[in-house]
């Protein structure tokens, strides 16, 4: 097992070069406990039926903010030195990423500035600026926001986080899987969304160090699928990205999170807008959960590959709720008029 071994290369912008372990997860969850909530894992025997699995969902769509990366932003924040706390902070984000941070920023006093590319989720836009953080909107996608978060980092003296390269942010996020394996010891495949790749990364470390025979199964689009062809090829890679599915927008795989996908992850599931806009109704229909396009892609990862996952104890995560009105409507106007 090699998540223990420190990576190579000299980070990104500042940031340590080490890989978080099982231990560094654990301390997260202390650390945690008092700012973001411990979320259900519940099972739905009309999923069950679906997939022909014991399926259950864990649900980050609940937790503060809506998403699974407060967890993060908390564990980062709260370990931050005087020096950074004073200095003050930058993001880049299509949302999520970016309530995490300044949320985290507000509880331990420090000043956020996040970089949102234009024509960002309203929603997460006004929740970032209701947490006391400053928006500054450039560029129409995720890699834009990335090269001027990095340039105000250098310009103003912030302390860059990245929503990939951190080992606290990723040791933050594991504590879903942590919850899941406490909740579930017994858990045999955990299926959740990938972007960035933080949160499946997390999810590796815990259940491959608790018990190796669990497998981890990543759901990206295949309209935005960087990190797949990173995880592939063993090298980072940039890809275009035109998926609906903001949370899982990243034009380039990145360097900590492919290294620790490539030992752990047992394996890919690509997925269409389409087939995510499906995953969204049948989560409303079926456990009765508003969920942004990224949440939904470990249901629709799974029914892609459900006769794999046929006889199995599952656990979907469904990794955040923050969906837009229109992206709901749409979701809705293209759905088939029978979901199963």
């Amino acid at each position: 097992m090699s998540h223990g071994r420190p990576m190579e290369g000299n980070g990104d912008k500042g940031t340590a070069v080490w890989r978080p372990t099982l231990q560094d997860v654990i301390g997260a969850s202390r650390r945690t406990a008092p700012h973001v909530t411990r979320t259900p894992l519940h099972r739905y025997l009309s999923l069950d039926r679906l997939l022909d699995a014991e399926v259950y969902v864990k649900h980050e769509n609940h937790q503060r903010l809506g998403a699974f990366k407060v967890r993060g932003g908390v564990n980062l924040i709260s370990q931050l030195s005087d020096d950074e706390k004073r200095r003050g902070v930058t993001a880049a984000s299509t949302g999520n990423h970016g309530q995490s941070i300044a949320y985290a920023a507000g509880i331990f006093g420090v000043e956020a500035a996040i970089v949102a590319p234009e024509g960002a989720n309203p929603g997460k836009v006004e929740s970032i600026r209701n947490l006391g953080a400053q928006v500054i909107f450039h560029g129409a996608v995720f890699d834009d926001c990335l090269a001027h978060a990095e340039r105000l980092a250098r310009e103003r003296g912030y302390r860059f986080i990245h929503s990939a390269n951190e080992p606290h942010l990723i040791a933050g996020v594991g504590t879903v899987a942590l919850e899941i394996l406490e909740d579930l010891p017994d858990v045999q495949v955990i299926v959740t969304p990938i972007g960035g790749g933080s949160g499946a990364c997390g999810a590796c470390i815990v259940a491959k160090t608790v018990n190796p025979d669990i497998q981890v199964l990543g759901v990206q689009s295949v309209q935005a699928q960087a990190a797949w062809l990173s995880w592939k090829e063993g090298r980072i890679v940039e890809s275009p990205m035109r998926t609906i599915a903001e949370g899982l927008a990243t034009g380039s795989g990145y360097e900590m999170t492919n290294g620790i996908l490539r030992d752990l992850l047992d394996d890919f599931i690509l997925v269409t807008d389409s087939e995510l806009e499906q995953a969204i109704v049948l989560c409303l229909e079926k456990t009765h959960n508003l969920t942004e396009q990224a949440g939904a892609a470990a249901l629709a990862g799974a029914l892609k590959v459900r006769e794999r996952l046929r006889g199995k104890r599952i656990a979907l995560v469904m990794s955040g709720g923050n969906i837009s009105i229109p992206q709901l409507r749409a979701a809705l106007d293209n759905a088939p008029g029978e979901s199963g």
